[in-house]
This record gives structure tokens, sequence and C-alpha cells, in this order.
């Protein structure tokens, strides 16, 4: 399997945004780590192996983005706006680092990029998806936090509104509800077993307002056995990379 590491001078960041990458050919797959996570979970956590197969048949790419959580909304000393200044940076370095990367490495004109993640990355695949669909037009989300609120506390800023998918899913309308529906897909996956109660009632109310949208998306359910936890989340990825993918 090509595995090359890569590191990507990002301003917005102030430093250098660090990824692996995997596979030699196929459509990209765009991965976040878990809360507080980096670059390298993924492959720590064999998630990598699990997609071996496919990576190796160059069925896929697989891109293994740094997180940084805990300077923005995992960092509780310091404000709310400081915190989503900071996600703002983030965000402003997948959109124009990552991103360009992913295009020139797979010869893609535009968009085309598929974003997965677990836990808190689950957010993440799910938030970009969804506010910029023309670029990601596909995300596997694995026992997600979808309210942004139940992880900062309470908030009446609007920086936290708009990164907070189940609230401006609810009123999203005209053109850029058109814009969602007609470029992105989201699976939102969850099991029913320890640990994952927050993440099956955000799961349910993020696919329910959806539904109501018209948004594609899938709610998929696995059993009261399937805990929080990477053994299920790497079942998860080989079931929708073989789902999608052969």
């Amino acid at each position: 399997m090509l595995r090359r590491y890569e590191t990507l001078d990002s301003p917005a960041l102030g430093r250098s945004m660090e990824l692996l990458l995997f596979g030699h050919h196929g459509p990209p797959l765009l991965a976040f780590p878990s809360a507080g996570g980096r670059f390298y979970d993924w492959e720590n956590q064999g998630m990598v192996e699990a997609a071996r197969h496919w990576l190796d048949a160059g069925k896929v790419r697989l891109f293994c983005v740094d997180g940084i959580d805990q300077e923005a909304w995992l960092n509780h000393g310091v404000d709310i706006d400081a915190r989503a200044r900071r996600h703002r940076d983030y965000e402003d370095c997948i959109l124009n680092q990552v991103a360009p990367l992913i295009r020139r490495e797979c010869d893609l004109s535009e968009g085309g990029i598929a974003v997965a993640g677990c836990s808190l990355g689950a957010y993440h695949a799910a938030n970009f998806a969804l506010k910029f669909p023309q670029i990601f037009n596909y995300a596997l989300c694995m026992s997600g936090r979808y309210d942004l609120e139940a992880v900062v506390g309470p908030s009446s800023s609007l920086h936290v509104y708009f990164n907070n998918p189940v609230a401006y899913c609810q009123h999203l309308h005209g053109d850029a509800l058109e814009t969602v529906r007609g470029h992105t897909h989201l699976a939102l996956v969850c099991g029913q077993g320890a640990w994952e109660d927050k993440c099956l009632a955000e799961t349910h109310r993020l696919a329910n307002i959806l539904a109501a949208k018209g948004i594609s998306h899938e709610r998929d359910l696995w059993g009261h056995d399937v805990e929080h936890h990477w053994y299920w989340w790497r079942r998860q990825l080989a079931h929708y990379l073989s789902k999608a993918l052969g």
C-alpha cells in the first residue's frame, strides 16, 4: 500500500498542516480524526487497514488530515468567539490548502471529495458536507455529534449557529437548500450500544431534519451490541466502502 507523509504550509493556522496519504488511485476520501485526535489516528486505530482491500485495488485514496479540536471547540479555557475563530482557521486550511492538494493528487477539476469521521470527526464531516456541498459531495458520519451546543454549551453566538448542523439545517431554504439537495449525501451511522446514547439521539435529530428538508441521506442504525468504539467504526468503514466500491 502506498503511504506518504505530507505537510502543507497554512497561513490560516500559522503552522504546517500534517497529513498521511494512502493509496495510488481512485476517488478521494478525506478522513477527520475524532475529538482531540491527530492525522495518524486512523492509521493507529486500524481504519487504514480496514480499507486496505480498496486502497490496494486502486478504488479509493485516503487523506488523513490533522485536527485542532483542542485549540478550537474543545478549548474551554477561552471564550466562544476565540474558539470559533480558531475553527474558522481550520476551515480555511481545509478549503484552501487540503482540498486543492486532493484535487491535484486525484486530478479533479472541482468537487467530488468524500469526507468521513467518527464521533467529533463525524461532526466535521457532516458540517463540511452541508456547508460546502459543491466541494464535499458525500459524508460518512459514524457515531457523530451534530449539536455543537451540546459540546460547547448553550450559546447565542452566530459563529456557533453557523457551525451547528442541527441548528442551521432547520432553516435552510431557497438556493442554499437546493445546492445542498443537488450536490451532497450524508450517511449517518450509529450503534445502539454502550456510550452511544448522545450520538444516537443527535443522529436521529439530524436525520429527521434532513428528511424534512429533502436532503439526501441515510439513517443506518446498528445493533444494541454496537458500541462507541474503533472496532465498530472499522467494520462500518469496510461496509460502506464495499457498498460504494464493490
